[in-house]
């Protein structure tokens, strides 16, 4: 089963020096077992305001080799039936975050974050965290 990888984790291990992190370590895994999902939006906020065209053009090359997860009109709507209900339960959460959420529903992926927004998201909606070995 893939896992969807959330920004955070994809940001700590595409670091010049990554630091020794088990998310970092599970997403070599995940990533040598071809397990590793991206969706566009996660994609967007890595390639995000990255001054250096040779260094952007980089990253997006090597983030090519991942291709992104279908996101459908029913993801979005989802997505803002996630946040209306987080907020109505005085939980916070970014269109990105509660995206990802919709479309890991949608697909029964757990998602790899080291976000703790979604320890929160997972009180009120139907989310699986991939678990990592401490």
């Amino acid at each position: 089963m893939k896992v969807l990888v959330d920004t955070s984790v994809w940001s700590l291990a595409l670091r010049r020096r990554a630091p020794a992190h088990p998310a970092v370590d599970e997403l070599r895994r995940l990533v040598s077992h071809g397990r590793a999902a991206i969706v566009g939006p996660v994609r967007q906020e890595l390639l995000s305001g990255i001054r250096d065209r040779a260094v952007f053009e980089r990253l997006r090359d090597h983030l090519r080799a991942f291709p992104d997860e279908p996101i459908t009109s029913a993801d979005h709507e989802r997505a803002a039936d996630c946040l209306n209900l987080c907020r109505a339960n005085g939980i916070q959460g970014s269109n990105t975050d509660l995206l990802l959420c919709a479309v890991a529903e949608r697909y029964r992926f757990p998602i790899l974050t080291t976000d703790e927004d979604f320890l929160k998201f997972g009180r009120v909606l139907p989310l699986r965290l991939h678990a990592l070995d401490k």
